[in-house]
């Protein structure tokens, strides 16, 4: 017979002693248990002890997550949190520096854990530990000198303490002072200093821009762009990656008329081609965490043209004006006639043909042609730069198509105008960064015009495409389409560099494009006979239950989910999966992302399918609605479902990516009998559908299926033709 569900087998260790088997009454008060232990090995006053998980968390045992203890584990008799808390709290302000090293490296470790934190919070230990980093470091100047190791440790292990301390949101960020921050802005300015202590010092100041924005106005006073960038030229990836968070933080919090400003001075600085060097081109591969931050830095930057894209021209704007007129100098400057020359008719009348070989909607007033937003004045500007730094190509697209006949010359005006709105969309400009996102690209950090040189490149890939399609006027969106295919199949390989891209977008011509179409025609090939309509009817539920067994396939395999706490970097993982039979679902914390399979015994909690309510999503999530440091965003939404059981409790889930939520939704929707219906289960459905077709109708291939059946024909005459076959 099982043991009842409240007893867990545990085994409890105290120092010199063996240690003590014992089962636990998971109904019983926690304090009466600890008493019970405490009997056993005849020590006084239980309520000065407290129960922690004998591995490498030491994370104690409380009323609210002992549910966590599984049958087999080993917990360890230990100090209370509160004592505990006391204890370092004394020691840490020992004069022996011996004594406040080890009460630092001790209370470093015990921070990670949230009820020692808030205890050690509560005797106001976040305030002493700013007073050490504030005053402490002159005290010791001369310890810095003799045994600079020392001071490194001792530094490092104050610091990875309030780090850790801070992580748990118990303490608001603004209520630190200008000194602290003056203090931490001094160790990443210093030019020679502990690889840890700066590391904690980056992600303090990061971590303080976020959160606060009082705290962004007083780090932006103390932190210059110049002195953060010698640490990238470093070769350390780590203190690389902390560095770009603390521009990326500056760059995300600053203000909308200093970001301009902001990203002038990283020119001036040469942080691309400095990234370019020593991040992107180094010997080291690019890990997960700095691939986000160059992808944040890629998207601050591109959002940097929001405000062209959204800006309309002013049609009575004499400036703006000047620059439609210096496209139509650069292109027809030989042909050019003086302005004096003429009547103003016959100038206007010149003007209105040129704007008209040049493609603008309107050749009265192009002006109004960048009245749309988006891309309002961007494209403009993209236009001008275009006739300036690639001239001859400009020319000869400008003259090539003004020779063509009216329905088949490309217009370069409204082709410019279409395509910069295009690439905004492509490239997602005016969104915030997502969350989980990696997706950067090299070619953008290799030129300081990134974008118009993108542009440059697109507008005679379009003018190429137009020539290869033969198009006319009628099929300006068609052509629009096949450019927007060949620039994201191009982009898909993360080309190095824009000389890279364009040597790809050569070999995606408008034929190639056709091949590529067609053969994933034929792969999704759909007869629509009412014959074969009735078998894909007949076959789709077969194709279902394919479906939801692999769902609840993976299920039972399970998948690692990270909690997403403020500082990113520092990643907790928890685990969770299906039982076999499919009736509970098993989870619990990970100290790292699992290399291999994460067996059952191992995730503490349970849950029965049983229990479950109902499978919520988006912004229905409870994670979602709370406001925190969690930037919440599109994507993360998009990521995100909550199951709700018993007393309106739920279990919070953001997956690692869109194939895992698609998964796990379609999953849990499966066991409560409900219907699949993801984008995942689509795709799915029409791909097994597609090819089961094809599968039974393979006699059929290249033969028309008629719409009724045939006549039956006529009986024959005679029936001479028929024989005993024996």
């Amino acid at each position: 017979m099982p043991p009842p569900a409240d007893i867990v087998k545990v085994a409890i260790e105290w120092p010199g002693a063996f240690p003590k088997l014992m089962e636990i009454d998971q109904k019983k008060p926690l304090s009466a248990i600890i008493k019970e232990v405490c009997d056993g090995w005849n020590l006084p006053n239980p309520e000065t002890y407290s129960l922690q998980n004998a591995d490498s968390t030491n994370f104690y045992i409380t009323e609210k997550n002992r549910n966590n203890i599984k049958n087999g584990s080993i917990l360890r008799l230990t100090t209370s949190a509160a004592q505990m808390a006391q204890q370092l709290h004394e020691r840490i302000q020992s004069s022996s520096m011996d004594m406040k090293l080890d009460a630092l490296k001790d209370l470093a470790n015990s921070s990670r854990d949230i009820t020692f934190a808030q205890e050690f919070i509560n005797l106001d230990g976040i305030s002493l530990l700013t007073q050490m980093v504030e005053s402490g470091t002159e005290r010791y100047q001369k310890l810095q000198k003799i045994m600079k190791p020392c001071f490194g440790d001792l530094l490092s292990f104050t610091l990875t303490a309030f780090v850790e301390l801070m992580d748990h949101g118990i303490v608001s960020w603004d209520t630190f002072s200008v000194a602290f921050i003056k203090k931490i802005a001094s160790y990443v300015c210093k030019s020679a200093m502990d690889t840890a202590v700066l590391q904690r010092s980056l992600a303090i100041l990061e971590s303080m821009v976020l959160n606060s924005q009082d705290l962004y106005q007083k780090v932006a006073q103390e932190i210059t762009i110049g002195q953060l960038i010698p640490h990238l030229q470093g070769t350390d990836q780590d203190i690389q990656t902390y560095t770009i968070a603390v521009i990326n933080a500056l760059f995300l919090k600053a203000p909308e008329e200093k970001r301009q400003e902001m990203a002038h001075i990283l020119a001036q600085k040469q942080l691309r081609s400095i990234i370019l060097g020593n991040v992107i081109r180094s010997n080291k591969p690019i890990n997960d965490e700095m691939a986000h931050q160059l992808y944040v830095l890629q998207v601050l930057t591109f959002n940097l043209l929001e405000d062209r894209m959204m800006t309309k021209m002013d049609p009575q704007d004499q400036a703006q004006r000047d620059i439609i007129f210096e496209l139509r100098r650069i292109a027809f400057d030989v042909e050019c006639e003086s302005n004096n020359s003429g009547s103003i008719e016959k100038r206007k009348s010149m003007y209105t043909r040129d704007y008209k070989k040049l493609g603008f909607i309107n050749h009265v007033n192009p002006a109004v042609d960048f009245t749309q937003i988006p891309p309002g004045m961007l494209a403009l500007d993209n236009m001008l730069y275009f006739a300036r730094h690639h001239q001859d190509a400009y020319i000869r697209i400008v003259l090539e198509n003004s020779s063509r006949e009216d329905k088949h010359e490309c217009p370069f005006g409204r082709s410019s105008i279409e395509l910069t709105k295009m690439l905004c969309e492509i490239l997602k400009v005016g969104e915030l960064p997502s969350e989980n996102c990696h997706d950067f690209h090299p070619m953008f950090f290799t030129h300081d015009r990134s974008f118009e040189e993108f542009f440059c490149i697109c507008i005679q890939l379009l003018n190429k495409t137009w020539k290869e399609m033969r198009a006319t006027s009628e099929d300006f969106n068609k052509v629009m389409q096949v450019v927007k295919e060949q620039i994201t199949r191009a982009l898909t390989i993360k080309p190095n560099s824009l000389d890279q891209f364009k040597s790809r977008l050569q070999n995606l011509s408008y034929t190639e494009i056709l091949k590529l179409r067609q053969s994933e025609r034929m792969n999704q090939e759909d007869f629509q006979s009412r014959p074969i309509l009735e078998l894909r009817e007949k076959i789709q539920p077969e194709i279902m239950e394919l479906i939801k067994q692999q769902r609840l396939n993976r299920l039972c395999e399970g998948t690692c989910f990270r909690k997403i706490s403020s500082r990113r970097r520092q990643d907790k993982f928890w685990y969770c999966r299906l039982s076999p039979n499919h009736k509970v679902l098993h989870y619990g914390d990970l100290e790292e992302s699992p290399q291999g399979e994460v067996p059952h015994d191992s995730l503490q909690d349970k849950l029965p399918v049983a229990d479950i309510k109902a499978v919520v999503t988006g912004k229905d999530c409870p994670h979602m609605k709370e406001k925190g440091a969690l930037k919440q965003n599109k994507e993360v939404l998009e990521l995100a479902f909550s199951v709700l059981y018993e007393s309106d409790e739920y279990l919070n889930f953001i997956a690692p990516d869109k194939h895992e939520y698609c998964v796990w939704t379609d999953g849990l929707n499966a066991l409560l009998g409900k219907e699949m219906t993801s984008e995942f289960t689509r795709s799915d459905m029409d791909t097994l559908l597609n090819m089961e077709m094809k599968l039974r109708l393979l006699d059929l291939e290249n033969i028309q299926i008629p719409e009724v059946p045939p006549p039956i024909p006529k009986e024959p005459s005679n029936y001479d033709f028929v024989y005993d076959c024996n």
